[in-house]
């Protein structure tokens, strides 16, 4: 995205669990860390991060007054929960997961799903249709919701699996990875420019 001009701030989503700079590893280890972790921490939580950085964004000199959010797995669904802020004007998730399941703790009325309708930028969901971690029921529950809260939103299932824009492992799609940065880019270039 910064190749496109865009600023980008990549937040440490875990920074009050984990010592800074900590990257976990692509593997068992590393994902049972992470699922740990999710569930330590809560959406509250990742809101305070969300206003940290669009306050940091903010300060920059060459800040446009717009605002994007940006995530896939775990971090497409905090990217979800970031659009809930307004200052976001477009947000585009990646196989976002948590959303339907509430799997994020967070105070009771709180979860994204709830808040789903205080979304006021666009918003663009990608999902793979051979996902385990997001079934059909669980895509067609967000959807449903997107569609009853008016949202502003445009929606894309792709035949992938879970984590085909990571370009390691077997799961990885090329052809799914640049036609997703491709759409993402559409959207935030006119939404944001």
């Amino acid at each position: 995205m910064a190749g496109h001009g865009f600023i980008v701030i990549v937040p440490e989503v875990f920074h009050e669990l984990n010592p800074i700079g900590t990257v976990l590893g692509y593997d068992d280890a590393g994902r049972d860390k992470g699922n740990a972790d999710k569930v330590a921490k809560t959406l509250e939580a990742h809101d305070t991060d969300t206003q940290a950085m669009i306050d940091y964004a903010q300060t920059l000199a060459y800040y446009s007054g717009k605002i994007g959010a940006m995530g896939f797995c775990l971090g497409g669904g905090l990217a979800y929960r970031a659009a809930i802020h307004p200052a976001i004007s477009a947000t585009s998730c990646f196989y976002a997961t948590d959303i339907h399941s509430g799997l994020t703790p967070s105070k009771p009325g709180n979860e994204s799903l709830t808040r789903t309708g205080e979304i006021k930028g666009e918003l663009q969901m990608i999902w793979g249709k051979q996902d385990p971690h997001i079934p059909p029921e669980g895509r067609t529950k967000v959807y449903a919701n997107l569609v009853a809260c008016n949202v502003n939103f445009t929606w894309h299932e792709v035949n992938g699996v879970h984590a085909f824009m990571r370009d390691e492992g077997d799961r990885y799609d090329a052809e799914l990875q640049l036609w997703g940065y491709q759409t993402a880019l559409g959207m935030f270039k006119r939404a944001l420019y």
